[in-house]
């Protein structure tokens, strides 16, 4: 692809999350916070776990948002009773009437959607959420051992509630790692739960407009990885991350006193690759520490397990990132800013640059 293609794809992914945006707004009051993380999570193509009490719309803003797309769009609520084959699929004995063959057939189960919503996803023993984990990382479920490719492009999308504890299964470090974000859905402001209550009492029809299909959501997060990142900016996340892990020499005090095991290469990623999403999102053709900054609280929270002395404290993991952001010395930004969400030459250089240093 052209610096030039590049640069229109940019301007129609910015034009793109406005628009859902928008859109999202029709159904969903406030929260946009929370819809830029899931929205820079979905254009990184990354997975987003969305945490909060009941009744925040965390359900309805992912089906408003697979409404708001032309993506096919599968809902699993996960109960204590659930199999990993409700999720991934089956095979079944079928029967040709006319030869009176047997042979086995795989029934592909919700899973093999664009858009899987996993509804309480803390709410189903081990066993059932590990059956996942191939779909998320591989994109992929092997069956009989034949591997069915998952259609593209694929998310998981899950909900967790953080209060409840009875009956419920927390996710293993492991699968906590695959999702590339973790939101925490708070409660609205007084004046948007005002017009809440005025909209969910009143005898109102909304309907979102789909913007972009499949081919299109593709074809902009290549995009995406394809921004490009200072060294310094790069090394910027890869600190913020380094710093969790209490190992090291260099890591400060209150990691060494409050952590137990730290965030591994895979914040530093999802960090980089949040930050370029959100860039483009925002319309600019650069990646600067703001960004890194911005996306660091959803890549660390659940990468970060604390140890006693925390607990007793009531040290959270939003604390410790927070105070690894003031930490970690800010650099000298080095890009222009002088660049518009308008494609112009200096933008077009940018990309070109970033081929070069892939050629």
């Amino acid at each position: 692809m052209t610096p030039d293609n590049d640069l229109q794809a940019v301007e129609t992914l910015h034009e793109a999350y406005q628009q859902i945006t928008r859109e999202l707004a029709k159904v969903i009051v406030g929260q946009r916070e929370v819809i830029e993380q899931l929205l820079i999570a979905m254009f990184a193509r990354g997975h987003c776990l969305l945490v909060g009490v009941p009744g925040l719309a965390k359900t309805l803003m992912i089906r408003s948002l697979a409404d708001a797309l032309s993506l096919d769009y599968n809902r699993i609520q996960f109960t204590p009773d659930l199999m990993p084959s409700d999720i991934t699929g089956t095979e079944v004995i079928q029967q040709d009437k006319a030869t009176g063959d047997r042979q086995l057939r795989f029934i592909p189960g919700p899973v093999f959607a664009n858009i899987v919503l996993a509804d309480e996803v803390n709410r189903t023993p081990p066993k059932t959420q590990a059956a996942l984990l191939e779909a998320m990382q591989e994109h992929q479920v092997t069956a009989g051992g034949q591997r069915h490719k998952l259609p593209q492009p694929f998310f998981v999308l899950a909900t967790q509630n953080p209060i409840e504890q009875e009956g419920t299964y927390p996710l293993p470090e492991a699968q906590l790692d695959r999702f590339m974000f973790s939101v925490l859905v708070d409660y609205p402001s007084e004046q948007d739960e005002l017009e809440i209550v005025k909209r969910t009492t009143a005898d109102l029809e909304t309907h979102v407009t789909r913007t972009l299909n499949a081919e299109q959501i593709l074809q902009l997060t290549r995009i995406v990885r394809r921004v490009p990142i200072a060294d310094h900016i790069a090394r910027y996340a890869l600190q913020l991350a380094r710093l969790t892990r209490h190992q090291l020499a260099e890591a400060p005090e209150f990691v060494r006193q409050y952590v137990m095991w730290g965030a591994g290469p895979r914040a530093s990623q999802y960090l980089v690759l949040g930050a370029k999403a959100r860039a483009i999102l925002q319309g600019r053709y650069y990646v600067s520490q703001e960004d890194i900054r911005a996306v660091a609280l959803p890549v660390l929270r659940h990468r970060i397990k604390t140890n006693f002395n925390a607990d007793a404290e009531g040290v959270s993991t939003d604390d410790i990132v927070r105070r690894l952001i003031d930490f970690v010395p800010r650099v000298i930004e080095d890009q222009p800013h002088d660049r518009t969400s308008r494609p112009g030459e200096d933008a077009a250089a940018v990309f070109r640059s970033a081929d070069a240093g892939q050629a």
